[in-house]
């Protein structure tokens, strides 16, 4: 259990190689999760047409700090870059980016901690 907020802020994620993403022009992130349970392909299989991936696009915010996330850079290090971008627009700046962090590895598994 993390006991204080310096111990939060430095935290220091990676994406998880089994992580699929696309990036466009914009730097607009989408994820690509692949859809293979065994009902789907089953029906895939009587020609119905579903999809072999699930498009997940994030937003502006949330692509500019995934795209931070590299196993080197700290949470504090990704918050400090967000506001440097864009200002008082990012506030709550660490609740926000907590927030989707956590999202992003507990309940998505897109990322994860490094032993560092």
């Amino acid at each position: 259990m993390l006991n204080n907020n310096e111990e939060v802020l430095s935290i220091i994620f990676q994406i998880s190689d089994s992580l699929e993403y696309e990036v466009d022009k914009d730097n607009i992130v989408t994820i690509l999760e692949k859809q293979d349970h065994k009902v789907q392909n089953f029906f895939r299989k009587l020609k119905f047409r579903i999809p072999e991936y699930k498009r997940i696009s994030l937003d502006e915010y949330g692509s500019c700090a995934f795209l931070q996330i590299d196993g080197k850079k700290t949470v504090k290090d990704i918050g400090e870059n967000l506001e440097a971008k864009y200002g008082d627009k990012a506030h709550p700046l660490y609740e926000r980016l907590l927030l989707f962090l956590n999202y992003i590895d507990v309940n998505c598994h897109y990322i994860e901690k490094t032993n560092f």
